[in-house]
């Protein structure tokens, strides 16, 4: 995902904006997943007859795909003034759920294991409401070194909760599913 050895200093970030997005290698595996799982699923309807209309199918793959797509939309925003987690202006109102918090009401940041057994990680308000930290960045290190710059909070062991080579295999893996979609696709067309 990024450069462990990417570092933020203190000056620099007092001076500087940075704007994150959600890394490109997880976007296409995402995507690439979706993608190969839902594709066949209109001609193996119309191929097995079942009663799901087909034109009903791609409509839900079509708002699916839709959903996702924004979803991955997410941006991070670093600046003097705070981080916010928001989404870009042309995404509905009614999909963004974002955050913002000022660094001055950032008091710590505290692990919290997953149910799969890894760590994700919170920023914790002087209210004692926590916020999600945005782990699918592009500039991962930079970002949490921004924060460590900003809050004077260590954060030097906080990691990803995936790691670039998952996304790599899980993109691999929704390729060679591709090859089998296309080879599903034209058996059901000759079939149908």
């Amino acid at each position: 995902m990024t450069n462990s050895l990417e570092t933020v200093t203190p000056e620099a970030a007092n001076s500087t904006a940075i704007v994150l997005r959600i890394s490109p290698l997880i976007w296409l595996a995402v995507l690439g997943l979706y993608l190969t799982l839902m594709l066949p699923l209109p001609f193996l309807a119309q191929v097995s007859l079942t009663p799901v209309p087909t034109s009903g199918l791609i409509a839900g793959i079509g708002l699916g795909g839709v959903a996702l797509y924004l979803t991955l939309t997410q941006q991070v925003h670093l600046d003097p003034q705070g981080i916010r987690v928001v989404y870009p202006n042309w995404v509905p109102k009614l999909w963004q759920r974002g955050w913002a918090l000022d660094w001055s009401e950032i008091v710590s940041l505290t692990p919290r294991s997953t149910g799969q057994g890894g760590l994700v990680y919170y920023l914790v308000s002087q209210t004692g409401q926590a916020y999600l930290l945005p782990t699918r960045v592009a500039g991962f290190s930079r970002m949490v070194s921004y924060i460590q710059a900003q809050t004077k909070i260590d954060t030097s062991v906080v990691r990803p909760l995936a790691q670039p080579w998952m996304y790599s295999t899980l993109l691999v893996f929704a390729l060679l599913m591709g090859l089998v979609d296309a080879w599903v696709i034209g058996t059901a067309i000759a079939l149908g």
